[in-house]
């Protein structure tokens, strides 16, 4: 799909003018990415997971796989199980190679975007190839899927660069637009449960952005590229945010590169830009409020039906479909 240029809809300013309430999103908490090693051995930073999935529901787990020598990542991720899940894979630099028990292979390039439903059982590897630099950038995020969705059918949306709708502000703000509505377009991912939005968001120097996330979403922003305030913003340092307390708005953090903010409950979240602009995902969903029973690579509602999903592994008839 091609660039378009975004026009603000004057009726946003009749409705404020007219006494609209819109509440800012206060930062909850901001932490750093951590070192993991996964796979085969990948280095590699995770931003959340094999924690508290309430906070983050719909969305169970982030990691941030940028890495510049090859020797951390091209072990890659052999053959493994998952169930109950969805993970979706954006790349920056790079590529990554996949093949799955569905006999599916393929190939994700820089801007690319694969988003995998496990449903009830799937089996594939993941091994990532660095650019001609050695680079190999880019995340990978899982969603939980609800209970009914738990046992459904395997299946992929692999999504080109091209596909994917790239929203220009006047102001030089650029929105890539993965998945949900956003200022008038559609990303190209279609029918996932949690009714997830995955932005890419890119705001130039020194500018402040006020961008919507629905009320009954939990969001979170990680940040990749430049410097940033979250919130009413001054001249900001690395990434400054403001963070809620028990009494009320408490002290101002600053954190750099690999920034997770967990934002709490409003309706529009601010960001002022720095001297180098900034880059991050802007990533919400309806949480689904179900109980969770997970370990490695599948997630269940009940400690029962993992433990079913892990015998059926055990005892080959774990893939259902295929």
């Amino acid at each position: 799909m091609g660039k378009f240029i975004f026009r603000p809809d004057p009726k946003c300013k009749a409705n404020a003018k007219a006494g609209t309430a819109v509440s800012i999103r206060p930062v909850r908490q901001v932490t750093l990415a951590k070192p993991v090693v996964e796979g085969a051995g990948v280095r590699l930073r995770r931003a959340f997971g094999f924690g508290n999935t309430r906070d983050f529901d719909p969305f169970l787990l982030f990691d941030d796989f940028r890495n510049d020598n090859p020797g951390d990542y091209l072990a890659g991720f052999p053959w493994h199980p998952h169930r109950g899940i969805e993970t979706i894979t954006y790349v920056l630099a790079g590529t990554v190679e996949h093949g799955d028990s569905l006999g599916k292979r393929g190939a994700m390039g820089a801007g690319d975007v694969q988003w995998m439903t496990a449903g009830s059982g799937i089996l594939h590897q993941e091994m990532p190839k660095g650019d001609a630099a050695g680079r190999m950038h880019g995340f990978q995020l899982w969603a939980n899927l609800p209970s009914s969705h738990k046992m459904s059918s395997p299946r992929y949306q692999d999504v080109n660069s091209a596909e994917i709708p790239e929203v220009i502000d006047d102001d030089g703000t650029r929105v890539r637009v993965v998945c949900g509505e956003f200022w008038g377009k559609t990303g190209p991912v279609q029918g996932v449960a949690a009714d997830p939005r995955y932005l890419d968001v890119l705001v130039p120097p020194g500018h402040h952005r006020t961008l919507p996330v629905e009320t009954y979403r939990h969001a979170f922003a990680y940040v990749f590229e430049g410097a940033g305030r979250f919130r009413d913003a001054s001249l900001p340092q690395a990434v400054q945010t403001e963070r809620v307390g028990e009494k009320g708005i408490e002290a101002v953090e600053q954190t750099g590169n690999r920034s997770l903010v967990l934002f709490d409950a409003g309706d529009e979240v601010r960001v002022q830009a720095g001297g180098e602009g900034i880059r991050f995902l802007l990533v919400s969903g309806k949480p689904l409020e179900e109980p969770v029973a997970w370990r490695g690579p599948i997630v269940m509602n009940t400690n029962e039906e993992l433990r079913q999903a892990y015998a059926e592994l055990n005892a080959g008839t774990f893939i259902k479909h295929g």
